[in-house]
């Protein structure tokens, strides 16, 4: 039986997930029992999720089963320390990354909106922009207007709609809005439109800000530098803004479906 699409239907937290397969090897590695079709649904899900597949510990990847971790341990390290101390080592930069965002719990539902796309750019984009608001509020300020443009383009291209090379953060908006009948000019309420209005100005000043004070050009001697704070609300409003557009395009691919079903 295949497994369903990562992120569909599951309750259990990806760092749940991780902190699971590190404790199964953990004990695999030290005279106990880890069940090994456990062991490959874990590791299928967590290969497969771009959210953590680029910090899984490099030894997950090739040991398609727990039969093959064995010997690559008994290699490592004779001692059980020293194969637990080896394992917790490597799972720690992904269980950081995962504890950092749970610390977060306004990012939370943003991240699982974005993960609707299962597409790896956006979730690299949108990690590094977490990952940095605090040590990079430039380069964080840098990822969350790529990710923006990445989901963009991404429901831009689902949708078989063209856009030019070097098209801009506003432009790509402006685009994907009409496409979503998220424009301004689409509406007549004046609550709506001043609302859609509000978000257009939002992306247009994420992509200033960015320009200002993120890392996408030189800097002179009085330069601005971004602060964590900047850094938070500019990766916030970016998220926030990408995660409105999936749920919308999500939302208009369902009903189209359904209309067709």
């Amino acid at each position: 039986m295949s497994l369903p699409p990562w992120g569909a239907g599951d309750e259990e937290s990806l760092i749940d997930k991780v902190t699971r397969l590190q404790n199964g090897l953990v004990a695999r590695a030290t005279g106990g029992n880890f069940d090994d079709d456990e062991y490959k649904q874990l590791r299928d899900e967590l290969t497969r999720n771009p959210m953590t597949a680029g910090k899984l510990p490099a030894f997950v990847r090739p040991c398609r089963d727990t039969s093959q971790f064995w010997p690559y341990i008994q290699i490592e390290h004779a001692q059980y320390q020293g194969r637990r101390v080896h394992i917790w080592d490597a799972f720690r930069p992904l269980l950081d990354q995962l504890e950092a965002q749970e610390n977060s719990p306004g990012t939370e539902p943003i991240t699982e909106a974005l993960e609707v796309l299962d597409a790896e750019h956006v979730a690299v984009a949108w990690t590094k922009a977490l990952e940095r608001r605090t040590d990079d509020p430039d380069g964080a300020i840098t990822a969350a207007r790529t990710m923006l443009e990445t989901v963009c383009k991404h429901i831009l291209d689902d949708a078989e709609k063209a856009y030019p090379d070097d098209v801009d953060l506003p432009r790509l908006w402006g685009m994907t809005a009409e496409l979503l009948n998220l424009a301004p000019n689409q509406h007549q309420e004046p609550v709506f439109k001043a609302i859609l209005g509000n978000a257009q100005a939002v992306v247009g000043n994420l992509a200033a800000i960015r320009n200002k004070a993120g890392d996408a050009h030189g800097q002179g001697r009085t330069g601005i530098r971004a602060q964590p704070r900047h850094a938070e609300l500019a990766v916030n409003l970016a998220g926030t803004m990408a995660s409105f557009l999936v749920s919308t395009w999500q939302h208009r691919s369902k009903k189209t479906a359904d209309w067709f079903s």
